[in-house]
């Protein structure tokens, strides 16, 4: 497949570029700085201005699919507001594109923890991350509202750790995964696993899922 990866250099945009390159697809990687990419087969790096949806419309046509692991950056003190922004272009160069494809990398904030609270809304929600899981659960929202594209996001477990790919995790929808021991647990690896996954055999169209062990 043809795909487009937005934010490749980042911690799972770089687990999804692996994963996607591994398995034999194109990529073209949309990114700040495209010398931060090591060539490699298969891979078209591109710089790109997210924020501007015509500049996305332009670098995404004639793609299969589009990935979105875009962040601003976790220490940009207007990550809340960049997310967003960069968000609504995303998706409306998407649109412009005539793509119906569009998967994005979600937050474990917007998840439930008990039924109808989600992680993010109690009061012992790290503050470091809470304005990049309120800008996730909007970008969620956003997407939900859409009628055109063919849209899926995919949200971690709570803590998302470089380590293996073992190939053995659950599936889930909107309820935060843990296992026996109680804890919410996911490699980027397993993560990137299961977003190629959803790329090659869409099984969660205009919906979220989340993956955990």
């Amino acid at each position: 497949m043809k795909i487009v990866l937005i934010g490749a250099t980042g911690f799972v945009g770089s687990a999804l570029l692996q994963e996607a390159l591994n398995r034999g697809h194109e990529v073209t990687a949309l990114v700040r700085d495209p010398e931060q990419l090591k060539p490699r087969t298969k891979l078209h790096p591109h710089k790109a201005d997210v924020y501007n949806a015509a500049d996305v419309a332009r670098l995404v046509v004639g793609h299969d699919a589009v990935i979105s692991a875009f962040n601003p950056g976790w220490s940009s003190p207007d990550l809340y507001t960049l997310q967003i922004k960069g968000t609504k272009a995303i998706i409306e160069g998407v649109k412009q594109a005539d793509i119906r494809r569009l998967l994005f990398v979600g937050g474990s904030g917007s998840l439930e923890v008990r039924v109808g609270v989600q992680g993010v809304d109690l009061p012992g929600f790290p503050e470091e991350y809470k304005q990049g899981a309120l800008a996730t659960r909007e970008a969620l929202n956003m997407l939900r509202q859409e009628t055109h594209l063919d849209w899926s996001v995919l949200s971690p477990s709570a803590d998302l750790f470089s380590g293996e790919r073992t190939g053995r995790f659950r599936l889930g929808t909107d309820q935060l995964l843990r296992d026996a021991n109680g804890e919410s647990r996911i490699s980027v690896e397993d993560f990137a696993l299961a977003m190629i996954d959803e790329v090659e055999h869409p099984q969660h169209l205009r919906r979220r899922f989340t993956v955990g062990y």
